[in-house]
Order: structure tokens, then C-alpha cells, then sequence
């Protein structure tokens, strides 16, 4: 998305937020924003229960917020205003991708050889530029899932799927992870994400490669008859919902609008599009709003409360010692990986910002900036916390009667598969 009147007028925000007399602000105003990101990453793994309910969520996130919300009212509504539009056009974005994908339903039952789930990875990843993360996982686990029903070797196969569709996959465009998109509000231009090919391409390369080594070892300790089984029920793929990638054109189109008019086209063409689904393709993919009202609540809390560190990041940036791109890469990503990848996107973007460095791209250089997006996306991969779709295919595989790690052992596997790739990529690009 081209750098917009909403982008515009948000950046003017940061600006006057961090230089405003009104808003010199004490560090404790910080402590809403940590809490509350801690209560989304280890409240769903000590209180599931308790966190399963979103008014539940709703209400720790407006507790949260209450004092910050009542802070920028009374010292800085101009602030305020521009968050809230910045909070609507991210949901809209989210919102009108989830609902196009969710009428899309993939079938057919392809042979389960190493190379087809490669390559069916590979598809996920590319798409999950065009229709997000969450959505090409919604959309391609059940597929993937179901063509390897009849091999008993696979626990592998949903691991490898968060780390490439969720995640390593959506890193070229705005659309495909919330971290960026919330980059281009801030002023990042539509295109240039596409500046991170060659480190997509060599992550991604990597990552499918130990894959196929990996799955060749399963496929070949599968017994004949289940060998037998899976080529006995071939089906060819099929796409039931394609009108969806017509709304899902006009979602594309409509990111090089300016506001209003760009949300108004993202919100029709969802409207239209779950409205014209036949409720069948909706139950196969067993869609409902619930993920995304949760990511609404959530972030609701999270963009009024992360405006005091943004603010005090700004301020006080040179005086951190951070100002190499392999240290926004690590600290990006590890704080990434344990939080949520959007906030800590913004947070460093913030801290970058203050550093009063070359004005590239959004006030940073661009080295910089490549650093903060390869590791806020790369490394929402490394926990089921690190990006919102992880949960939701780890949802979907124990539903279907599979087993998944525990989070510590989910974070063994990843740290043994991605910390090596992740080391060469910032070795080769960002040293």
C-alpha cells in the first residue's frame, strides 16, 4: 500500500506524541502495555479456562487501557483519534481477508510424497502474502492434514506448516503479516517489503529443504499398506468459493486507496463475500467469527495502551546502545517469539525512529527496517505465541485427532530447525 493520508496523519501523531510538551510521560504509564502483553501470551497456557471466554478478554484488555485511554483524552485527543483510525483500518484489513478466505474450501486428497507436502508448503507460504497468514493457514491445513490422513508419520508436517504458512511465508507484502501491515499505517510504502526477497527466498529454501529431508526419512518408514491406502484414495484438488478471489482482488485494489474509501471497499467486499458462500464451504472449513473478534478485543487494548512506549521509545532511543541491524533482528524476533509480533514490530520501528539516523523509509534506514520486519515475522514462528495463526493450526491438528508438542517442546523444535537458518540469514544480509 502507497503511503496514504491515514499513514500520513498517523506519523504526524508519533511525532507530535513524542515531542509534545503535554506528553513527557513518567515510564510507569509503560506498565498497562507489558502486563497486558503478558497476559496474552502465558494467560492462554496457566488460565486457559478463564482466557477461552472474550469477554473475559475484554475486560483485562479494558482495565488495561482505561487509564492510558483517559491519559490521551485529556492530554493529547489528536493522538488518540489517529490511533483509533490506525486500530481500524489494521482491523478491517484482518477482518475483510479472514472473512474472503474462510469461503474459499480446498478438497481433494493428493498422494502424500515428501515432495507434493513440500510443494503444498511452499503454495501456503506464497499465498500467505496475498491473503494473509491467518488465512492461507485457515484455508490449506485441513487439505494438508487430509492428504496425509493415511500415514502414520506426520507429526512433523503441522510444525513445519506454522513455521513457513504462519509465518516465514507472508513477509512481501503488507498483507501477509500484521507487523508489516501496521508498517505501511506508519508509513512503509506498499512495495517495499518486496525488498525482503532474497531473504524470504533463502529462509524459505532452507526451511523446506531440512523438511523434505525430514519427511523423506517418515515417508520411508511408512508401512506398504499405508502406502497402499494413500494411493488408493486420490483425489484431484478442487477449489469450491472461487468468486471469493474476486472479493479478494478487490481487497488487493483497494489497498492503494486512501482512507475512507479504502476500508469502505475491504469492508463491502467481505460483506458480499460471506453472504454469497454457500454455508456448506463455511461448516467444511469450520468457520466461525470467534479468532477474529478475539483479534479485535485484543488489539483493541494493545494500540492505546502501546502509545506511552512507543512515545518514551522515541525519546529516549539513544540512549539504549542499540543501533546495529543485527541487533533489531535478535531483539526484534526474540521478543517476537514470547510476545505478539505486531507490538513488538511498532515497539522497535519506535526505537529505531528515535535514533535519529538516515530518514530512508517511515524516519528509518532501511537496513534497519529490514531488520525489524525479518525478525518480527521470521521469529513469530518460533513459539505458538510468537503470531496469532500458530494457535489456530495447533486448534485445528489436535481437532483432527493429532498430536502436537507441548509450548516448551514446540519451542525445542523450533530452536533446533530455525535459530541455525536464522543465524545464516542474518550472517548473510545483516551482518
Amino acid at each position: 500500500m502507497v503511503a496514504s493520508e491515514l499513514g500520513a496523519g498517523i506519523h504526524l501523531a508519533s511525532e507530535l506524541g513524542a515531542g509534545h510538551p503535554a506528553m513527557a510521560l513518567h515510564p510507569a504509564t509503560v506498565i498497562p502495555f507489558v502486563v497486558l502483553i503478558f497476559a496474552i501470551a502465558f494467560l492462554p497456557l496457566t488460565h486457559p479456562h478463564f482466557w477461552e471466554s472474550h469477554r473475559n478478554k475484554a475486560v483485562v484488555s479494558a482495565l488495561l487501557a482505561a487509564p492510558i485511554l483517559a491519559l490521551l483524552i485529556l492530554r493529547d485527543p489528536a493522538l488518540l483519534l489517529h490511533t483509533g483510525m490506525e486500530y481500524f483500518s489494521f482491523i478491517v484489513l484482518l477482518g475483510s481477508l479472514f472473512t474472503i478466505s474462510g469461503g474459499i474450501f480446498l478438497r481433494g486428497d493428493l498422494r502424500a510424497t515428501p515432495v507434493n507436502n513440500t510443494a503444498m508448503l511452499a503454495l501456503g507460504a506464497f499465498i500467505a502474502n496475498l491473503v494473509g497468514t491467518t488465512g492461507a493457514s485457515m484455508l490449506l491445513i485441513r487439505p494438508l492434514l487430509r492428504t496425509n490422513s493415511e500415514r502414520l508419520n506426520t507429526g512433523h508436517i503441522p510444525i513445519f506448516f506454522i513455521f513457513l504458512v504462519s509465518n516465514i511465508g507472508g513477509s512481501l507484502t503488507p498483507l501477509g503479516d500484521p507487523p508489516l501491515f501496521l508498517g505501511y499505517l506508519r508509513g512503509v510504502p506498499f512495495f517495499w517489503t518486496l525488498r525482503l526477497f532474497l531473504p524470504w527466498l533463502t529462509a524459505m529454501g532452507l526451511v523446506l529443504a531440512v523438511f523434505l529431508v525430514l519427511d523423506l526419512r517418515a515417508w520411508r518408514r511408512e508401512l506398504p499398506a499405508a502406502r497402499a491406502l494413500d494411493a488408493a484414495r486420490i483425489e484431484p484438488l478442487a477449489i469450491d468459493g472461487k468468486r471469493n478471489f474476486l472479493f479478494l482482488a478487490a481487497v488487493v485494489a483497494a489497498a492503494f486507496q486512501a482512507t475512507p474509501l479504502r476500508e469502505a471497499i475491504m469492508l463491502a467486499a467481505a460483506v458480499l463475500a460471506y453472504f454469497t458462500t454457500p454455508k456448506e464451504n463455511h461448516a467444511r472449513n469450520g468457520f466461525h467469527f470467534g479468532p477474529i473478534a478475539e483479534v479485535a478485543i485484543l488489539f483493541a487494548g494493545i494500540f492505546v495502551t502501546m502509545v506511552p512506549a512507543l512515545i518514551l521509545l522515541r525519546t529516549h532511543a539513544p540512549e539504549l546502545g542499540i543501533t546495529e541491524p543485527w541487533q533489531f533482528f535478535w531483539l526484534t524476533g526474540g521478543l517476537s517469539a514470547f510476545l505478539d509480533n505486531a507490538p513488538t514490530y511498532l515497539t522497535f520501528l519506535s526505537l529505531a525512529q528515535g535514533l535519529g539516523l538516515a530518514s530512508e523509509v517511515a524516519g528509518v534506514p532501511a537496513r534497519l527496517l529490514t531488520a525489524i520486519s525479518l525478525g518480527a515475522v521470521f521469529m513469530g514462528a518460533m513459539t505458538y505465541i510468537g503470531n496469532g495463526p500458530n494457535f489456530m493450526v495447533k486448534a485445528v491438528v489436535e481437532e483432527a485427532g493429532l498430536k502436537m508438542p507441548s509450548f516448551f517442546g514446540f519451542l525445542a523444535y523450533s530452536s533446533v530447525i530455525l535459530i541455525p537458518i536464522f543465524l545464516i540469514v542474518c550472517w548473510v544480509f545483516l551482518g
